[in-house]
């Protein structure tokens, strides 16, 4: 193999990393650190070009905020990082569909991409009003959602066990 197609096989490899379930996978580790605190496990992070630049998780509990979602944390991050507040050409990988509140945020920062694990179907933004994000931001919805799923589910299995005893 010559050297331009070594380089080329090497940086084709290199960017099949950065997937959207490599990206999710992120999403699910900072997931674990909210069960980790007892905190409902939901866990994001926003991409830019690539690269993480938000790394968030929910902290309703710990910061005794009702707005302190992994959504709002997110952003938060990532508009400091990026020294802006609009996230244009950037992405959120959640693994739960956002809520109305963290919807509303979302539509404001712009963000151009939102990738989610699963679908909330109690409180999730499309059981109300599917048209609450940006008209430009593209949506795509069951990434690894079992694993997504699975951590919730089990994580209020536990709690109602704890409550019954």
């Amino acid at each position: 193999m010559n050297l331009i197609n070594q380089y080329l096989w090497r940086n084709f490899e290199y960017m099949d990393l950065f997937t959207d379930e490599f990206f999710m996978k992120e999403a699910l580790k900072e997931a674990q650190k909210a069960l980790a605190k007892d905190e409902i496990p939901i866990g994001a992070v926003i991409v830019s070009k690539n690269q993480i630049v938000a790394r968030a998780h929910n902290l309703t509990e710990t910061l005794n905020d009702v707005t302190a979602h992994a959504e709002m944390q997110a952003i938060t991050s990532a508009a400091n990082a990026l020294g802006g507040k609009y996230l244009v050409d950037c992405t959120l990988y959640v693994t739960l569909e956002p809520c109305v509140m963290c919807a509303g945020a979302l539509y404001w920062s712009q963000l151009s991409k939102i990738v989610y694990g699963a679908s909330d179907q109690k409180r999730g933004y499309t059981t109300t009003n599917s048209e609450l994000l940006h008209p430009k931001t593209q949506i795509i919805k069951g990434i690894m959602e079992n694993e997504c799923s699975n951590l919730l589910i089990e994580f209020f299995k536990k709690k109602r066990l704890l409550k019954n005893k």
